[in-house]
């Protein structure tokens, strides 16, 4: 997994419209990147609408905030109408920056073990060094804990 004072390689994902974002693209501001499971899931539900509800607050320290799960355009779409949310939702199919990240690990769910997304979240400075790490992710209070630590360091 990426650690405190990493960079990352170049990436280009689609957001839940289609459009490409590039890592490339979002140097010069800080960053928020927090990995869910899958859209429309109770727990990826409750984390994706606690950034929502911070979005001004990240927005006031110049913080862009996304979410990336390994969803379909379309299912990412579809989370962000039903749900309002406000950050991009990056589709990463191909589990291109979750493996590369380090956040396709081995997990287990009632005896069964399985390969998915640790729910994980990456604070980056404007320079696209991590900031800080939280992983792996209890949502409850989690969007509290990385805007107090944006507060902090910017």
């Amino acid at each position: 997994m990426i650690a405190i004072g990493d960079s990352v390689q170049e990436f280009s994902l689609q957001d839940h419209t289609g459009t490409e974002v590039t890592w490339s693209s979002l140097r010069g501001k800080p960053a928020v990147f927090f990995f869910y499971p899958k859209a429309n899931t109770p727990g990826c539900t409750k984390e994706a609408c606690g950034f929502r509800d911070l979005q001004a607050q990240f927005d006031a320290k110049g913080v862009a905030v996304f979410g990336i799960s390994a969803d379909t355009v379309k299912r990412q779409s579809n989370f962000q109408v039903k749900y309002e949310l406000t950050m991009p939702l990056l589709a990463d199919t191909e589990r291109t920056v979750i493996e590369g990240w380090g956040v396709w690990q081995e997990k287990k769910n009632y005896g069964r073990t399985y390969m998915g997304v640790v729910r994980s979240t990456f604070l980056f400075d404007a320079d696209g060094k991590v900031a800080h790490v939280w992983s792996p992710v209890r949502v409850k209070g989690h969007t509290d804990a990385v805007l107090a630590k944006v507060n902090e360091l910017f």
